[in-house]
């Protein structure tokens, strides 16, 4: 099957506008454009946390095996509770987890049991300990207690033989790994990591440790985007500081596309910058230059360089992380074979007024918490200038302003994406 050119995709996206692309649009033709990766690899059990499922897991057995007591108490027969006053039962013996009952269990006779031990054919009902009365060998339990097939727990019943018990494309959790646990799997098939390189471009950018020349800044942009793909558990490939100069930026390119399934990079892409970056970027590769209807992160180039996908995000510290997030996030997470969810959106009252043209995305960094009375709120965390990094820092969320939303009056509610997760 032949892969689709860029200008085909966009022929798919109703709308479709380069210079004024809405971020649902942009969204669309990232999702169409990115593959996914096919390479499957078993790993142990305690390696494959935050790893994408490649196989649905089916169980082999039940899961419990046999019916077993949900408490500590005495199990015994529905069927023999008094319907009206105190059921009187005698006791036949102990069931202890991990230890069968085998004897037969006589009419109106229970059996002491503990938490998760097998019933004992024949009996389907717990009482708890504290709800009865013994007297040597007699137990007493007052009318009302229990009802029959009260606190046994079935077999099967967290998960039953030849079911589904995890769907490929899943990213697993903790609960995850203690399930897979349960079914007795050693080894996961897992999806292998997905590769990304990355670097920044600009003469005026810095690595720690270099002086800071007049004019020149510390380069940030890397270790965010180092720390955002390292919480989505890829292979992380830093090229550091590139220069606007063509022959450091083809090799650049040409071994970030060599070596990786994705290459992001940040500035060099607006209008107004010196052009070699974009110039070595549609030379090398299969590129298109967008500008997207939203803030902050207008410009942005995608595209394929060979056989990787290319993320060229904007300059500006928060641009790079609201344009990662609004697209990268989900493309790379696509292309490591994870189903992908939407974020996890809140609503929260806004605390001040916010100005806000239709026609535009706006991402607005914000602190959300509750008020006194338990109410979700939010506000803004003051300048939200593209090159405030520390408005990102101090923030613990984003205000999610759609493309044809006007102005917040204090009181209206708006949607947050927070980042307890995220970042």
């Amino acid at each position: 099957m032949n892969m689709q050119t860029l200008e085909q995709i966009a022929a798919c996206v109703s709308g479709y506008d380069p210079n004024a692309l809405p971020v649902e649009k942009a969204q669309e033709f990232i999702g169409r454009l990115v593959p996914k990766i096919g390479t499957v690899e078993s790993v142990a059990l305690r390696s494959s946390l935050g790893r994408v499922l490649a196989h649905d897991i089916v169980s082999p057995i039940d899961v419990p095996s046999h019916d077993n007591s949900a408490m500590d108490g005495y199990a015994l027969r529905g069927s023999e509770l008094a319907a009206d006053g105190e059921t009187v039962l005698t006791i036949a013996g102990t069931g202890l987890a991990g230890q069968a009952f085998d004897a037969a269990v006589p009419p109106a006779h229970c059996v002491r049991i503990m938490t998760g031990a097998v019933m004992p054919a024949g009996l389907d009902t717990v009482v708890p300990q504290e709800f009865t009365k013994t007297a040597g060998d007699m137990l007493r339990i007052p009318a009302g207690a229990v009802r029959t097939g009260d606190n046994r727990r079935l077999a099967g019943e967290d998960l039953a033989r030849g079911c589904a018990a995890l769907r490929a494309g899943r990213l697993l959790r903790p609960a995850d790994l203690g399930l897979l646990a349960s079914l007795g799997r050693a080894e996961v098939p897992v999806f292998r990591k997905l590769r990304v390189a990355f670097f920044s471009t600009g003469d005026e950018l810095r690595s720690i440790g270099e002086p800071l020349d007049a004019g020149c800044v510390y380069d940030s942009n890397r270790y965010t985007i180092w720390a955002m793909l390292q919480r989505l558990g890829c292979e992380v490939i830093d090229l550091g500081v590139v220069r606007d100069e063509p022959a450091a930026l083809r090799a650049a390119f040409s071994e970030a596309a060599a070596s990786a399934d994705a290459v992001i990079t940040s500035g060099g892409v607006s209008v107004g910058e010196a052009d070699h970056t974009k110039q070595i970027m549609a030379e090398l590769g299969e590129v298109l230059f967008w500008r997207i209807a939203m803030r902050p992160g207008r410009p942005m180039a995608i595209g394929r360089i060979g056989e990787a996908i290319l993320f060229g995000l904007p300059g500006n510290p928060v641009a790079v992380m609201v344009t990662f997030y609004a697209f990268v996030r989900d493309a790379l997470r696509a292309m490591s074979g994870a189903a992908v969810e939407p974020l996890a959106l809140l609503r929260a009252a806004c605390t001040t007024p916010l100005r806000k043209k239709p026609g535009r995305t706006e991402y607005q960094r914000a602190i959300v918490g509750r008020s006194a009375e338990g109410r979700w709120q939010v506000a803004i965390t003051g300048s939200q200038g593209s090159g405030i990094l520390s408005s990102m820092s101090a923030a613990n969320g984003m205000v999610l302003l759609h493309h044809e939303q006007g102005d917040v009056a204090v009181g209206d509610e708006v949607e947050v994406i927070p980042f307890d997760g995220l970042v």
